[in-house]
């Protein structure tokens, strides 16, 4: 039987999160541009805060304490390094492409204008499949997270959470994802920091976690195990990669109110997701000390149903609660920019009135999508490593383009293809049974890169005033 308490409590977390948004846009009338960029609106700390809440979902509560169960301290490292590198590398590609199209509003923008049609096509392609798979996963990931702790049936949690954030995120777009981000990021570092220290205390303190943990596996602390390496390699190369086709992380790049602004944010927060990253992670290793870490993606749960009062378990629920709603946000918000902005480049006799409420519909639709499938419990973990590896692939085509003038837009298509076919060669089969994502992801990234830079050396010399000039704001 379901746990009237927990519905209780999700419903009330879900509801406060989203009256906060639709007070925030009660009454405002938002303009496309408002509603896809909130060009140059921001100032630092609001930028940081945001960023935090839109990288920081509810797979932090699952990913991270896995990857330290199964492979380690380094491994840990490794995620924390590639979550904070996926953010750091903004602060140099985000201030590259505002001075090539201050104007600009998407990544596919950009390849469109860039490289034409043919590569536009494979990276909205890429975008759409990675956001779509990352949204997803988050309402699943809750959703088994209310199923685990209080026996909520799948469908009430997905439908509570997806509802009440599709609420304020249709009404009032990238402006009321960034002021609910600044609340939910007050909630989720000292909720996270509550847990984690009320955890340690129960377990007696870092020595007797360590002490525990190598007397049952001494490799996890090891810094030289080589599985653990490896799969910090793999984190690195796949998150990053992964990352660069996040349209959310493109409006942050945009929102900020001057560049220096936007590149002190993403550094800044590159640096909390690092060290909120290690936090979590670190109940991987509560687990293992605990005996509780049977499941490994669900490594910090069991620890805390078995050791921790009921009121961390409320907590945790909570923390969970804001980090998807937070996700799942500024996901929603920038798959809808991305179609709202072709559609406009499309049909530019299309009011931009228009545009807004052809966007709201946009977001109603994904999100009751993403709630469909989420309330099925499918683990989507194999479509999110494969849309990683096309990612991959095609990630170093597409922003060498932004220095390399001499790269074609077939020669850039060429490059993300024959990344994504050879590091498919190394990519594991649905059961892992056979193959290596390392070497997988390693192969699409030397491979791209290598063509890229081949077929960057000759070819007609592309003009970047070009972006300046066929690309502008959308005026009301």
């Amino acid at each position: 039987m379901a746990d009237i308490i927990g519905i209780a409590l999700i419903v009330a977390t879900a509801l406060i999160f989203a009256l906060v948004g639709l007070l925030y846009a009660k009454g405002k009338k938002f303009t496309i541009e408002d509603y896809t960029t909130a060009r140059r609106t921001v100032n630092l700390w609001t930028a940081v805060a945001s960023l935090i809440a839109a990288a920081m979902g509810a797979w932090i509560l699952f990913s991270p304490a896995e990857a330290a169960v199964t492979n380690g301290i380094t491994a840990l490292i490794g995620y924390a390094i590639g979550s904070a590198s996926a953010v750091f590398i903004f602060a140099w590609i985000g201030a590259r492409i505002r001075s090539l199209m201050p104007e600009g509003h998407t990544i596919t923008e950009y390849v469109f204008h860039r490289y034409g049609k043919w590569m536009y096509a494979l990276v909205l392609l890429i975008a759409v499949f990675y956001m779509s798979i990352f949204l997803t996963a988050e309402l699943t990931g809750i959703s088994l997270a209310g199923k685990m702790v209080f026996n909520i049936p799948l469908v009430y949690t997905a439908f509570i959470v997806g509802i009440t954030t599709l609420a304020y995120t249709a009404i009032g777009g990238f402006k009321a994802s960034i002021f609910t981000d600044r609340v939910q990021s007050m909630v989720i570092m000292p909720l996270i920091a509550v847990i984690f220290l009320s955890s340690l205390a129960f377990m007696g303190g870092f020595g007797k976690v360590m002490e525990q943990t190598n007397s049952i596996n001494p490799n996890l602390f090891d810094f030289g195990y080589i599985p653990g390496i490896e799969f910090a390699l793999t984190l690195i190369i796949a998150i990053v990669g992964a990352e660069l086709f996040n349209q959310s992380n493109w409006q942050r790049v945009y929102s900020p109110k001057t560049m220096l602004t936007m590149r002190n944010s993403f550094l800044i927060s590159g640096l909390l997701v690092a060290v909120i990253i290690f936090i979590v992670g670190f109940f991987g290793f509560f687990a293992v000390a605990h005996n509780a870490a049977e499941a490994p993606s669900v490594a910090m749960f069991t620890f805390l149903l078995e050791v921790a009062p009921r009121w961390v378990l409320l907590t945790a629920m909570v923390l969970g609660i804001a980090l998807v709603m937070s996700t799942t946000n500024a996901l929603l918000n920038g798959l809808v920019s991305l179609f709202t902005i072709d559609l406009a480049r499309l049909k530019p006799k299309v009011g931009r009135k228009s545009l807004v409420a052809i966007g709201r519909w946009f977001t109603v639709v994904l999100a009751g999508l993403a709630i469909l499938v989420s309330i099925k419990g499918y683990s989507v973990l194999y479509l999110f490593l494969v849309a990683d590896l096309v990612c991959v692939g095609a990630a170093f085509p597409v922003f060498y383009g932004m220095y390399a003038k001499r790269l074609s837009g077939n020669g850039a298509l060429l490059a993300s293809i024959a990344g994504i076919i050879i590091g498919a060669y190394f990519f594991p089969d649905p059961g892992f049974t056979r193959g290596n994502l390392f070497w997988s992801f390693l192969a699409a990234l030397i491979a791209s890169s290598a063509f890229s830079v081949l077929l960057g050396l000759s070819g007609k010399k592309f003009d970047f005033g070009i972006l300046k000039k066929k690309v502008s704001e959308l005026k009301e």
